[in-house]
């Protein structure tokens, strides 16, 4: 029994541990199956399925048109994605990791971002960047950067970050449909968590996107975490820690980097007051920084403390015996709350 088989027969029992890996295995099917325009390449993707198993089995169901293996040069995957959607297909590719992306970069600038801008619409790109990004994994060097900040900050680009199993599969879903190109960034921490999910109850209910929508994970009344991707689970962790010290904190997890949904996050920190933003990416220059310009711009007069950060350090991704220090932590977070002006309420 394949992988794909295997993950059908449970989904079909109804709601089953899934890893958020089987997720996105399992919108890419489903994708594959809806629409023959898609189609999947990157390194290793084909036989192999994946250094993570993300495309496991779909060479053997859809065929080597529709999914295949590349050479190593990911600016020519990028570049050939760009032809293949300006000629109406949609191709999905993977960079297989972070750092790996950094050779098709300029191709994402120069063109998969443009292409819509120059041709005024003509020309649209619907495609998909498959990127697994961040740290937790005690990866070497090129295997855990945090790369975010470089797509959010291009425009034209979308840039999704899920962090849940049932988000993997629907944002995965609504990227692949979209007409625009999306930066897809899948924590590689995340893979093999999983949830009890119904994922052929969530193919049925998709309606209305999730691009540009934060959610509430956790809902609390003293302080907001604002986090995304890999460290919404850490955040989720501080906040149970917290409550059985007596403090309520409420979560939301930006899920869309770009669009942002300032509405859902400024509602969330006016009802609270005070909030903290959390990433593993450094700090500088981060979008962990843009997102506490736009609450203090937005929430100036609700806060009761300063909008704080809770980052990766401005340094190189350490060595995999020292990456705990690096990320954001449970105790970390909860310094930063215990140091919001509690005194003044």
């Amino acid at each position: 029994m394949t992988a794909v088989d295997e993950r059908t027969e449970t989904t079909a029992r109804g709601s089953a541990p899934v890893t958020f890996a089987r997720a996105l295995n399992q919108a890419l099917v489903d994708a594959m199956q809806d629409d023959p325009s898609v189609l999947i390449f990157g390194e290793d993707v084909g036989t192999l399925g994946g250094v993570f198993r993300i495309t496991d089995g779909l060479t053997a169901r859809f065929g080597e048109d529709r999914c295949f293996d590349t050479p190593l040069a990911e600016s020519g995957i990028m570049g050939a994605a760009v032809g293949m959607a300006m000629n109406g297909m949609r191709p999905v590719v993977e960079m297989q990791f972070d750092a790996f992306a950094y050779p098709a970069f300029e191709q994402v600038v120069s063109h998969v971002a443009k292409m819509a801008n120059r041709t005024r619409g003509a020309v649209r790109l619907p495609m998909v960047i498959r990127i697994p990004y961040a740290g937790g994994i005690g990866g070497v060097e090129h295997h855990c950067d945090s790369s975010e900040a470089y797509y959010a900050h291009t425009p034209g680009l979308t840039v999704l970050a899920p962090s849940t199993v049932a988000d993997a599969y629907t944002m995965l879903r609504d990227a692949i449909e979209s007409p625009d190109p999306v930066v897809f960034l899948e924590p590689k921490k995340l893979y093999f968590a999983k949830e009890s999910v119904d994922l052929r109850a969530l193919a049925a209910s998709r309606s209305a996107s999730s691009i540009g929508k934060a959610v509430i994970a956790r809902e609390g009344t003293d302080a907001t975490l604002i986090s995304y991707g890999p460290s919404v689970s850490t955040a989720l962790a501080a906040a149970e820690i917290a409550a059985s010290e007596g403090r309520s904190l409420q979560v939301v997890d930006i899920r869309s980097l770009v669009p942002f949904d300032d509405e859902t996050v400024c509602a969330a920190v006016r009802s609270t007051g005070r909030a903290v933003v959390i990433a593993e990416a450094p700090g500088f220059a981060s979008v962990a920084s843009e997102i506490v310009a736009r609450v203090q711009e937005r929430c100036f007069h609700s806060l009761a403390a300063p909008v704080r950060r809770v980052t990766g350090f401005d340094i190189p991704f350490p060595a995999p015996k020292l990456e705990q220090y690096q990320l954001p932590s449970v105790d970390r977070i909860l310094d930063v709350v215990d140091e919001l002006q509690w005194e003044d309420s």
